[in-house]
């Protein structure tokens, strides 16, 4: 004879099914990556451009 608690076990796994519902949802999902890069290449250019100039000051 199996235990109250298997028994329990398994009436909570037949009744379990029914409680979880997952919906795909209706619309897409959007994700918006608005990245600014910009700024950062700018800025690199701009450092390596003062150190070429520091370093080939003759030709400027």
């Amino acid at each position: 004879m199996p235990s109250p608690l298997v028994l329990g076990a398994l009436a909570a796994l037949v009744a379990l099914p029914g409680c979880i519902t997952v919906n795909a949802p209706e619309e897409p999902i959007v994700i918006e990556l608005n990245v600014n890069i910009r700024q950062e290449v700018i800025y690199r250019l701009a450092e390596d451009a003062g150190n070429t100039i520091d370093e080939n000051a003759d030709i400027f």
